[in-house]
């Protein structure tokens, strides 16, 4: 038997630790999964504004002596400002200066990119090299696709200060049952009402003709633009195929549709792995 052909996600991000006894009470009240009693060493969570739109994607690693916190997708000068503003003096957490640290995570098409454990080497050392080198490593194109096929949201694009967890498909990243944390009150709410506006989707262009000097960034029901039913928020181009994410109204989410879009003609959507759609 022919062995499958694994592939891996390398990529370098900002972090920083916390280190101190409430450490990890603070961090739980700031983000959206359970930090206290969670089995994992690597959490995944998302910081939020208090109005519960999503503001950064983060990773957390459990060391025990010291948290150290992976900005995925975010700005880490404003999550550190925050961080420190609303640290009390009678608080003991000290935040560190941020750093750089690679990210090693094995991959697959069909299934989500939080499925697998991934592992972290803070240094380019000759142990980092040695491992790295025997990695079928992702181009950079190709793992813009994934990431897109995966549809992980992007600083300034998916995450553009007006999208909520939910409407990511990043329900899982949220415990809706330990109480207070930063914008918990309207992402309950939106939650037990069921009042998401919008999805995200994966789209892709079916036709040949495009007006890539068109600005127009929206997508609608038919080429007559009659109804705007979502709008593009990340596009990616090669030889052979575009393709994208978009953050698409409910009431249009029917699967496989056609939808028109003033640059790419004739696109068609669909879900991803990626999210919690399926």
């Amino acid at each position: 038997m022919q062995d499958i052909k694994k592939f891996f996600w390398l990529e370098k991000f900002d972090c920083f630790s916390i280190t101190g006894k409430d450490a990890r009470k603070f961090l739980n009240g700031i983000t959206t999964s359970n930090i206290l009693n969670s089995e994992n060493k690597v959490i995944k969570t998302c910081w939020l504004t208090p109005n519960g739109v999503l503001r950064a994607l983060i990773e957390i690693i459990d060391l025990e002596r010291n948290l150290e916190v992976i900005i995925l997708a975010g700005k880490t000068d404003e999550i550190i400002d925050y961080f420190n503003q609303i640290i009390f003096p009678a608080d003991d957490v000290l935040l560190s200066e941020p750093f750089l640290i690679n990210r090693i995570q094995e991959i697959d098409e069909s299934s989500s990119w939080r499925t697998y454990l991934p592992i972290f080497f803070k240094k380019e050392d000759k142990e980092f090299e040695i491992y790295k080198n025997k990695l079928n490593l992702l181009n950079p194109n190709d793992l813009k696709l994934w990431k897109i096929n995966q549809a992980i949201p992007t600083f300034e694009m998916e995450i553009n200060g007006k999208n909520n967890p939910l409407e990511l498909g990043l329900k899982d990243l949220i415990d809706f049952n330990k109480g207070c944390y930063l914008g918990q009150e309207t992402i309950s709410k939106i939650n037990n009402v069921s009042s998401l506006k919008q999805e995200i989707r994966i789209w892709k262009s079916i036709d040949s003709n495009f007006y890539l000097d068109a600005e127009d960034k929206n997508l609608y029901i038919n080429s007559a633009k009659d109804i705007s039913v979502g709008k593009i928020t990340s596009i990616f181009k090669s030889d052979s195929q575009i393709k994208g994410l978009a953050m698409i109204k409910r009431k249009y989410l029917e699967e496989g549709s056609c939808l028109f879009s003033e640059i790419f003609g004739k696109i068609i959507i669909n879900k991803s792995v990626g999210s919690i759609f399926l």
